[in-house]
């Protein structure tokens, strides 16, 4: 029995041992080994964007407001009309200021008829006191030699002194006149400007781009505590800008004459040119407390030799594009020419905890926490790609640069024509290992299943 038994052992164990080197022999057969696709390292040239997005607006777009109060009673255009500089583009009922114009006049000529009554009183009041004053030397003289009374020098005194104040009071009048005619000419002067102000003129040659206000309404004129009623806008169409939002974190990336590719979402599948023309050093800022964006506001003029053949040639005033239209925006900042590149999606980051560096604290640390300090290194973030080596995936420090959609620049730590690993994504960023055995296969084929 005990031999049986034995026997029976030895041929488990050699069933089990059998099993294993076939499983064995069936996973190297089936190289089950994690699959990877591969490129080789290249050089390109690489255009590094920034993609932002708003609206499409003209570069001159003028708001129009009345310099005056009143009921708007004729509007000579309508939306999407043509004007030139000095067009009427809306009346404001005068009647208002046709009476403060006829009173201010009225005003005026009463000052005028003041004036040439005190200049007429002047003349006699003049006569008057020379002759007092004649009469009062005369008398003081003889008074002097006690050859007439007190009295009668007194009383040619008191006519000398009366005369006087006269005249100065009638100069003051004619002073006083002329004040009031200056007063009332400006009264005159508003009044007419105010009566002129009711018709509304275009301040330049452009289209109208929007109409706010309709016959019979109430407007309310410019103050410098207020702008007023906007009561239109004029636009020229000729040139159009885009006005987009680049978050604070890509703004330091853009400068003045930097070119964009513009898509406009009433063209599909077309892109347009532009120029960066103005970059905001002010934020705006979107949303509340924790969720607020912070952009600047960034202008690209449109290149107009980029959309001409969307311009009927039989009407060169046609604009393809109307305000507020949505854009979107790619403003290429940086450019690099034949350098080495890779796929995004082959360069990962790993954390290098070989270094040194000690952090230090301004609280004093205890004799644990100083030892944990000392034991506990900082974690230094650098980028690496996995170099495909004869079946294995070497992991390789490496040194990128800037970056388009689909390639990043390597500075340093490749060689080209080197293999790297570009796929899948999540192998490369979390699952693979250094020098690990992978199985390199076609993209297509690296989700199919046996």
């Amino acid at each position: 029995m005990k031999k049986n038994k034995r026997l029976y052992w030895i041929i488990g164990v050699g069933l089990v041992v059998i099993l294993l080197i076939i499983l064995a022999v069936n996973r190297k057969n089936n190289n089950n080994y994690l699959r990877v696709a591969t490129e080789k390292v290249q050089r390109r040239d690489i255009i590094e964007t920034i993609s932002a997005t708003g609206k499409i607006q003209p570069v001159k777009d003028i708001k129009i407001s009345p310099y005056i109060s009143g009921e708007v009673i004729e509007i000579f255009v309508k939306e999407g009309d043509r004007v030139k500089a000095g067009d009427i583009l809306v009346r404001i009922d005068p009647e208002i200021y046709k009476s403060a114009y006829e009173q201010s006049e009225a005003q005026l000529n009463s000052q005028r008829a003041n004036l040439a009554n005190a200049k007429a009183q002047l003349a006699q009041l003049e006569a008057r006191f020379q002759n007092a004053q004649t009469v009062y030397l005369r008398n003081k003289a003889l008074w002097e030699k006690k050859v007439i009374s007190d009295a009668d020098f007194e009383t040619a005194k008191t006519n000398y002194e009366v005369a006087k104040a006269d005249l100065d009071a009638i100069q003051a009048s004619i002073k006083a006149a002329e004040y009031s005619i200056s007063s009332a000419n400006a009264a005159l002067k508003k009044s007419r400007e105010d009566l002129t102000k009711t018709a509304v003129y275009a301040p330049a040659e452009g289209r109208v781009s929007k109409l706010s206000v309709e016959k019979g309404e109430r407007v309310m004129g410019a103050s410098q505590f207020s702008a007023g009623t906007e009561i239109m806008r004029i636009a020229n169409l000729d040139e159009m800008q885009a006005e987009v939002d680049v978050n604070e974190n890509d703004i330091i990336k853009v400068k003045l004459g930097d070119t964009a590719l513009i898509e406009v979402d009433a063209y599909l599948n077309r892109k347009f040119k532009g120029i960066v023309t103005e970059v905001a050093t002010s934020a705006t800022t979107t949303g509340v407390s924790i969720d607020q964006v912070t952009n600047f506001q960034v202008k690209i003029q449109l290149l107009k030799s980029s959309y001409l053949d969307l311009i009927p040639p039989d009407q060169p005033d046609y604009s393809p594009f109307r305000p507020g239209m949505s854009t979107t925006a790619e403003i290429q900042t940086q450019r690099r020419f034949n350098v080495l590149t890779v796929p995004i999606q082959a360069v990962t980051t790993r954390s290098d905890t070989t270094g040194k560096i000690t952090r230090r604290s301004t609280k004093p640390a205890t004799e644990s926490q100083t030892e944990q300090s000392e034991n506990k290194l900082p974690e230094i973030i650098k980028e690496y790609v996995f170099v495909y080596d004869n079946g294995k995936a070497q992991l390789r420090e490496v040194k990128s640069g800037i970056q388009d959609n689909n390639y990043i620049e390597i500075i340093s730590g490749l060689k080209e024509g080197e293999e790297v690993v570009v796929a899948p994504f999540s192998a490369i960023s979390r699952q693979l290992k250094n020098n690990e055995m992978v199985e390199k296969v076609e993209r297509e084929k690296l989700y199919e299943t046996e």
